[in-house]
């Protein structure tokens, strides 16, 4: 609660910035995007990000700084809880950051009147799922940091790329083909986007059913893969 301010007002103001700069900015000078106006067209991804966001940097430089630095951790597993559930509670929180953040923005988004479909009620739902994916995704990365500065491969390695070509600000169908399948195939963001797009506004297509499948499946094989190789590290 101290730090609620801090946590709070870079998720509520960088939507604004981004909706207003790009969304009604640069969107002036862009046609219809899958027929809707550009502004329209990204505000879904702009709630995908805050969930990868939320949840990726959580689970790495914030639990790494637990682990590392202020021992947290160590201090946990010295009661009767065991590794395995100090290590689920972190991505569980990761997740419950992702879906905080992104609330935010969808009231931000809906403040901007850009909201179509009463499916908008299950981006929490989507949130929380994504969140947790993408947490167990980033406690892989912790789990064999050597330290804080390694980070910066998989921030500019894998976030990055999402952050640019998972259909958050163009469709896919514009780039070659091999880059639109390695989109859908390897990067998480592609089906938080569709997911996310799909529920705003209100269009239930069938990639959104193997957007579905490809997270239901992904997601246990990191969450396990994590908690692993967390256990391996805090065993040592």
């Amino acid at each position: 609660m101290k730090t609620i301010r801090v946590n709070f007002l870079p998720s509520l103001l960088e939507p604004i910035l981004y909706l207003f700069a790009l969304g009604l900015g640069l969107g002036g000078f862009v046609q219809p995007i899958e027929g809707v106006p550009y502004i329209n067209f990204i505000a879904p991804a702009l709630i995908s990000i805050s969930i990868m966001y939320g949840s990726f940097f959580e689970c790495t430089y914030a639990s790494f700084v637990r682990m590392y630095f202020q021992k947290t951790f160590d201090a946990i597993i010295a009661t009767p809880v065991s590794v395995e559930e100090v290590i689920a509670g972190e991505l569980v929180w990761g997740a419950t950051r992702a879906t905080i953040n992104s609330t935010t923005v969808l009231a931000v988004v809906a403040a901007f009147g850009l909201i179509s479909s009463p499916l908008f009620l299950l981006v929490p739902l989507l949130a929380f799922l994504g969140g947790l994916l993408f947490s167990s995704i980033a406690m892989c990365f912790t789990a064999l940091a050597p330290n804080i500065d390694f980070f910066n491969y998989p921030s500019f390695l894998l976030i990055t790329p999402m952050f640019l070509l998972s259909g958050t600000f163009f469709p896919l169908s514009v780039l070659p083909p091999p880059v639109q399948t390695a989109a859908q195939v390897f990067l998480p963001l592609t089906h938080v986007v569709n997911l996310t797009r799909g529920l705003i506004l209100g269009r239930i297509e069938t990639i959104l059913l193997l957007s579905i499948v490809w997270i239901a499946i992904v997601t246990p094989i990191f969450f396990v893969l994590s908690i692993n190789l967390m256990k391996k590290r805090l065993i040592r």
